[in-house]
Protein backbone atom coordinates (compact mmCIF):
# COMPACT_ATOMS: atom_id res chain seq x y z
CA UNK A 1 0.00 0.00 0.00
CA UNK A 2 1.18 3.24 -0.67
CA UNK A 3 1.91 5.78 1.98
CA UNK A 4 0.01 8.83 0.12
CA UNK A 5 -3.24 10.37 1.30
CA UNK A 6 -6.23 9.99 -1.31
CA UNK A 7 -6.43 13.30 -1.18
CA UNK A 8 -2.56 13.30 -2.69
CA UNK A 9 -2.96 14.73 -6.46
CA UNK A 10 -0.28 14.83 -9.09
CA UNK A 11 0.61 18.30 -10.48
CA UNK A 12 0.32 18.54 -14.36
CA UNK A 13 2.94 19.72 -16.65
CA UNK A 14 2.42 23.13 -16.26
CA UNK A 15 2.38 23.15 -12.75
CA UNK A 16 5.46 20.67 -12.29
CA UNK A 17 7.19 23.18 -14.49
CA UNK A 18 6.58 25.94 -12.63
CA UNK A 19 7.32 23.70 -9.53
CA UNK A 20 10.94 23.10 -10.61
CA UNK A 21 11.07 27.14 -12.04
CA UNK A 22 10.22 28.14 -8.36
CA UNK A 23 12.25 25.20 -6.47
CA UNK A 24 15.37 26.90 -8.51
CA UNK A 25 14.26 30.98 -7.55
CA UNK A 26 13.11 29.84 -3.69
CA UNK A 27 16.18 27.34 -2.61
CA UNK A 28 14.87 27.80 0.91
CA UNK A 29 11.13 26.32 -0.20
CA UNK A 30 12.06 23.40 -2.26
CA UNK A 31 11.27 20.79 0.41
CA UNK A 32 8.05 22.38 1.60
CA UNK A 33 6.59 23.25 -2.29
CA UNK A 34 7.52 19.60 -3.08
CA UNK A 35 5.52 17.98 0.14
CA UNK A 36 2.62 20.35 -0.42
CA UNK A 37 2.07 20.39 -3.64
CA UNK A 38 0.85 17.11 -3.98
CA UNK A 39 -2.20 17.91 -2.05
CA UNK A 40 -2.68 21.37 -2.24
CA UNK A 41 -4.43 22.34 -5.90
CA UNK A 42 -3.92 26.42 -4.56
CA UNK A 43 -0.11 26.09 -4.95
CA UNK A 44 -0.75 23.78 -8.27
CA UNK A 45 -2.39 27.32 -10.04
CA UNK A 46 0.26 29.71 -8.17
CA UNK A 47 3.06 27.10 -10.12
CA UNK A 48 0.88 26.92 -13.03
CA UNK A 49 0.47 30.25 -13.33
CA UNK A 50 4.21 31.09 -12.71
CA UNK A 51 4.70 28.54 -15.75
CA UNK A 52 2.94 30.92 -17.82
CA UNK A 53 4.59 34.45 -17.14
CA UNK A 54 7.56 33.45 -16.52
CA UNK A 55 7.86 31.49 -20.16
CA UNK A 56 6.52 34.69 -21.78
CA UNK A 57 9.25 36.80 -20.02
CA UNK A 58 11.52 34.52 -21.06
CA UNK A 59 10.33 34.92 -24.55
CA UNK A 60 10.47 38.55 -24.34
CA UNK A 61 13.45 38.73 -23.09
CA UNK A 62 14.46 36.73 -26.31
CA UNK A 63 13.57 39.09 -28.44
CA UNK A 64 14.40 41.97 -26.90
CA UNK A 65 14.61 44.45 -29.37
CA UNK A 66 10.98 43.12 -30.95
CA UNK A 67 9.94 43.38 -27.06
CA UNK A 68 8.26 46.48 -25.37
CA UNK A 69 10.27 47.34 -22.04
CA UNK A 70 6.83 47.95 -20.58
CA UNK A 71 6.14 44.37 -21.49
CA UNK A 72 9.14 42.92 -19.45
CA UNK A 73 8.54 45.28 -16.88
CA UNK A 74 5.25 44.28 -16.24
CA UNK A 75 6.51 40.39 -16.63
CA UNK A 76 9.04 40.79 -14.24
CA UNK A 77 6.50 42.15 -11.65
CA UNK A 78 3.86 39.74 -12.57
CA UNK A 79 6.64 36.88 -11.63
CA UNK A 80 7.37 38.57 -8.16
CA UNK A 81 4.00 39.18 -6.83
CA UNK A 82 3.91 35.09 -7.51
CA UNK A 83 6.60 34.44 -5.79
CA UNK A 84 5.60 36.35 -2.87
CA UNK A 85 2.29 34.96 -3.05
CA UNK A 86 4.55 31.30 -2.88
CA UNK A 87 6.45 32.34 -0.06
CA UNK A 88 3.27 33.39 1.93
CA UNK A 89 1.16 30.61 1.20
CA UNK A 90 4.58 28.24 2.63
CA UNK A 91 4.39 30.11 5.67
CA UNK A 92 0.85 30.29 5.86
CA UNK A 93 0.90 26.46 5.62
CA UNK A 94 3.89 25.48 7.62
CA UNK A 95 2.49 23.56 10.12
CA UNK A 96 1.71 20.70 7.63
CA UNK A 97 5.22 20.13 6.70
CA UNK A 98 7.28 18.64 9.05
CA UNK A 99 10.52 20.26 9.53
Amino acid sequence: MGQGSKNDRTPDRAEQQGLWKLMLRLPALRGRLQILIVSNAALGSLCEAYQEASSMLEKLRDNMLASDPGMICEYETICAEIETEVIQYCLQHRSRVPE
